[in-house]
């Protein structure tokens, strides 16, 4: 068997053997097939390939010698028509006899040559007229040469060249000598803030150059004329306009303007000095209390200041004092409306009339500044201001108003005033209703004097801050001015009283939120402030909107809306005042160990102490609140606190499992002592013998009380007095206390004997 598969085996080895021989013989055939086809094509495609590069290298030679007799050709043709425009631009600037006028050689040499000698008149003249030859010919067709790009830039150069010769020149004529302490200038009696020297030829005076220099033969402001502002289209510089800001710019405008418009006390004084030329100087006179205005009028009356004037003086078409005015107009109009004409705006409508002569002032002194032709005639900046009087007045009246009522509600609260039932604001008599407004559409005015017999507008006694009574005043007196105003200056100083009461809504709470929550007294102020105004602006709308315009006179001139948050606002104050003091009673009854052992003589002591602190710190809140809060609401709230003790010591004595006799009897001890003392806190006025009556009706205001009484005879009474006082549900101590609770306190009272569960069985 073994000798069979092994025959198997060996003829199929040598049938895998004869297959392998098979392939590699025809793969190596496929092969030499495969390389004789790749040598076949790559020898046709060379053939192919090489006729075609020669042809090429043939053609780009042709391209070659095609391109040198083009590039020669086109050398030839620029050559030739370079000849050509050149002898026709010699031709034409030959006939055009500008060609001199065009380098202007002469007249560069001229402007050079005057340049030095500081004829700057006469170089500007050079400069001028080499600028007009260049300006012709670049118009011309003969502009494309490069020479006449560089002419212009040498124009240029010489033009900037002059322009600095002429700075340097201003700065040596012009100079601003300042005062170098300025914190002393008011306190000297003549100081020179500011000065300006000129020489000869600007002043009309005789002075000279310094180091022996030739002085110039005509005024700066001459050679700026004949830089800038003639008819040649030149544009003007930075450098001139720099040159007239150091005359009639920002130094001028800071040291000489500006002081004479802030100080009513500075005088401007002009005078001459010989070698150096006319100074301006500042002098400081004795306090005015003059408008400001009226000083700054006057000092352009001044005959110094109409003969140093410049408005004679031109530059080119235009004045200097039109630049001038041109240039400071805008800075120096608002400097003046606000630091003269807003302190001219009246604080009240009585005054308006009065302010017509400001007006007139303005009027003159835009007047005398037009004359002076510093300013155009169409400017009127100060006098729109001033004649829109009505508008500024308003603006003025509403913010001094909400300064003052600010300034009133950050003040001290504690300074108070008595408020009685019969206490009125004083309304002032208003005139009539404004024609516009029907009187059948005009309900009748509930007057102050008919509140007497209207319960519900009576105000309790009290005490408020002396801010808010004058806070109120001041909210009148504005609606008063609405009053007869136009229907503009209505809105707004109606609106304004409306603002001031938002205002002390969101201020005062939070400006006092540290003083109110640690200070009681100042709590209970705040809690009448509130009821205060919400009182007075029930009605303070209704007794003025007859007398408005329209709409405020068909109902929008009202402050009803405002009364509940006002009452909010007090509420929430007082409240939360009284959650600390109810917070600080809990405290102190905590340190009574839940009034447990108190036979322990360190546990009694300890509950005594926390008792008399209670009563203690009630009286004080008595005597703190005393002829401060109305009655009714000191007594709730006195009332409050003290129930919230005697509710504490109920529920710990209630809690008390075991109370031996000698605990009973501290227990009593301590409660009698809150039974005796407590009615003593209910003081509500200064008088004592009105106070008893108060102190007779605590039950009215200690929910409690009553509980705490019975509590009391309960610790002392036995057990039958106990069974007496339940009276099977019937007695008084069924109003107090549950069934439960009733024996709990027996139990804790009394040892487990039979009379006990008799007792017992009787509460039910």
């Amino acid at each position: 068997m073994s000798s069979f598969v092994t025959e198997v085996l060996a003829s199929s080895g040598k049938l895998v053997k004869e297959d392998l021989a098979n392939k590699i013989c025809k793969i190596s055939r496929k092969v030499e097939d495969t390389k004789e086809e790749v040598c076949d094509m790559m020898n046709k495609k060379y053939n192919e390939f090489h006729p075609s590069l020669q042809a090429s290298e043939d053609l780009m030679l042709q391209v070659d010698s095609v391109s040198r007799e083009i590039e020669a050709l086109k050398n030839c043709i620029e050559a030739e028509v370079c000849v050509n425009q050149f002898v026709n631009n010699m031709l034409k600037l030959q006939q055009s006899n500008s060609f001199g006028g065009l380098f202007g050689f002469s007249a560069m040499e001229d402007f050079n040559k005057a340049l030095q000698e500081k004829k700057y008149v006469d170089a500007a003249h050079h400069l001028k007229r080499a600028k007009s030859s260049v300006d012709s010919l670049t118009d011309s067709q003969t502009s494309q040469l490069s020479l006449i790009g560089t002419l212009s830039s040498e124009l240029t150069v010489q033009r900037e060249n002059l322009i600095f010769h002429l700075g340097d020149e201003w700065k040596r004529q012009v100079i601003w000598k300042l005062s170098p302490s300025k914190g002393n200038l008011l306190r000297k009696r003549f100081f020179l803030l500011s000065y300006l020297i000129f020489t000869a030829e600007l002043m009309l005076s005789g002075a000279s150059s310094k180091d022996g220099e030739p002085k110039p033969p005509a005024s700066l402001l001459e050679y700026l004329s004949f830089l800038c502002f003639e008819k040649c289209s030149y544009e003007v510089n930075k450098g001139f306009l720099w040159m007239v800001s150091c005359f009639s710019g920002q130094v001028l405008l800071k040291n000489m303007l500006k002081p004479l418009v802030m100080h009513a006390s500075l005088l401007v004084r002009v005078s001459e000095r010989q070698g150096e030329g006319t100074v301006l100087a500042l002098q400081c006179l004795e306090e005015s209390h003059e408008e400001k205005i009226l000083c700054v009028n006057i000092s352009l009356d001044e005959p110094e200041i109409q003969s140093f004037s410049v408005s004679d003086v031109s530059i080119g078409d235009k004045k200097l004092a039109a630049i001038l005015g041109e240039l400071i107009w805008e800075e120096i109009s608002q400097c003046i409306i606000h630091e003269c004409l807003v302190y001219s705006i009246p604080t009240n409508s009585s005054e308006l009339e009065k302010y017509n002569a400001v007006i007139k002032e303005t009027e003159e002194f835009e007047k005398a500044l037009k004359q002076m032709e510093y300013l155009q005639h169409d400017s009127t900046d100060l006098l729109k201001y001033a004649r829109d009087v009505n508008c500024h007045f308003a603006s003025k009246k509403c913010r001094d108003v909400i300064v003052a009522a600010r300034k009133l509600m950050t003040s001290k609260m504690h300074n108070t005033v008595k408020i009685t039932p019969d206490s009125k604001p004083c309304l002032p008599k208003l005139p009539a209703p404004m024609p516009e407004v029907k009187q059948e559409d005009v309900k009748p005015e509930v007057t102050m004097e008919n509140s007497k017999q209207l319960s519900v507008w009576r105000l309790p006694a009290c005490r408020i801050s002396e801010s808010v009574q004058q806070l109120m005043e001041l909210a009148i007196n504005t609606l008063v001015e609405a009053v007869g105003s136009s229907t503009q200056t209505a809105f707004q100083l109606f609106f304004t009283v409306r603002n001031i009461f938002q205002l002390f809504y969101d201020v005062v709470p939070t400006y006092h939120k540290e003083n109110l929550l640690k200070f009681p007294h100042l709590a209970a102020i705040q809690h009448n402030n509130c009821m205060y105004l919400a009182h007075h602006l029930l009605t303070l709308g209704h007794h003025f909107r007859a007398h408005l315009p329209k709409p405020l006179s068909e109902g929008v001139a009202t402050f009803v809306d405002m009364v509940p948050g006002f009452r909010k606002l007090g509420a929430q104050c007082f409240l939360a005042q009284v959650n600390v003091q109810r917070a600080e009673l809990l405290e102190r009854l905590s340190t009574a160990h839940n009034f447990r052992n108190l036979d322990d003589e360190d546990n009694y002591i300890a509950a005594s102490k926390a008792v008399r602190q209670v009563i203690h710190q009630l009286k004080q809140l008595g005597t703190v609140w005393q002829d401060v809060l109305p009655v009714t609401i000191y007594c709730k709230t006195m009332g409050n606190l003290l129930n919230t003790a005697i509710s504490e010591i109920i529920t710990k004595i209630m809690m008390l499992e075991d109370i031996s006799s000698d605990e009973g009897e501290h227990l009593h001890t301590l409660c009698q002592t809150v039974i005796e003392e407590g009615p003593l806190v209910f003081i509500p006025l200064v008088e004592e013998t009105k106070n008893k009556k108060y102190q007779e009706e605590v039950p009215l205001y200690v929910k409690k009380w009553n509980t705490f009484k019975e509590l009391v005879i309960v610790l002392r009474a036995n057990l039958q007095e106990i069974v007496d006082r339940w009276a099977d549900g019937k007695g008084p101590l069924v109003m107090e206390f549950s069934s439960s609770e009733v024996k709990s306190l027996i139990r804790a009272l009394f040892q487990n004997t039979e009379r006990r569960a008799a007792a017992l069985t009787k509460i039910k």
